[in-house]
């Protein structure tokens, strides 16, 4: 159920209404799915919009938002902690801006290489015990393209495995499941059938990594039909990013 907006805040009014056109989505495409009591986690990617939207949509209810810049995250978490919202890292993360993410981040959904992992797990023992705060929930990104690693991130699928098994035994850090983007022009059914995959043969030798980060403003329906746990919505809620000046 979203709040009502403000009285007098016309951006706030249109968020309300994009924000209650997606979760009517996500309920219908959960539904057809046979998933209508475990719907999908809604995690709103706020990248290139203003601070202000985001303390907008939290008033309507949204808890989880997600980032792809470090830069712009952190400014946004720090501007916005009184609101206690969760973080989600969504974009591909340099291994040096780790002690930077593990300040503000519930959650990495890019995990794609060793080093990352390590660069992590050395960033979150410094956070812990500065700060005490929770391990940090680890998505590996999983390469979708027939050329893996092309085009939008990830790790073959073939290298999942090993990335799982360091990140079970790396301290500060949780081992959540899989992330993917569905390729450009593919057909969003085949390619997250395939992550969905993936998964299955994760669960079996980590049963606790059943997260499945997946689904966008454009194919967020495929996304639920084979399982994803987490949507990451942007443009359907917040609109076409801002022009920079």
């Amino acid at each position: 159920m979203t709040d009502s907006p403000a009285p007098g805040d016309a951006r706030a009014v249109q968020l309300a209404e994009r924000l209650d056109a997606v979760r009517q989505r996500i309920n219908r495409a959960a539904g057809a799915a046979g998933r209508g009591n475990n719907p999908p986690s809604l995690i709103v990617i706020s990248k290139f919009h203003p601070a202000e939207d985001v303390r907008r949509l939290a008033a309507l209810g949204v808890r989880d938002f997600g980032e792809n810049r470090d830069q712009e995250a952190s400014a946004k978490a720090q501007e916005l902690e009184a609101l206690d919202l969760t973080w989600h890292f969504v974009g591909q993360l340099q291994s040096k801006k780790s002690k930077t993410v593990v300040r503000y981040a519930t959650a990495v959904h890019s995990v794609d290489r060793s080093q990352l992992v390590t660069a992590l797990e050395r960033a979150m023992a410094g956070e812990q015990e500065l700060t005490g705060r929770a391990d940090l929930d680890c998505f590996i990104q999983v390469s979708l393209e027939d050329d893996a690693g092309a085009h939008r991130g990830g790790a073959a699928p073939a290298a999942v495995p090993q990335l799982a098994e360091q990140l079970e035994a790396a301290d500060g850090l949780r081992l959540a499941g899989v992330m993917a983007v569905a390729p450009l022009g593919a057909d969003p059914d085949r390619a997250f059938e395939k992550l969905l995959g993936v998964s299955t043969g994760l669960q079996r030798d980590f049963p606790g990594a059943s997260g499945i980060s997946a689904g966008m403003s454009q194919d967020l329906e495929a996304a639920v039909r084979f399982g994803a746990t987490h949507l990451r919505i942007g443009s359907d809620i917040l609109g076409s990013r801002p022009t920079v000046r």
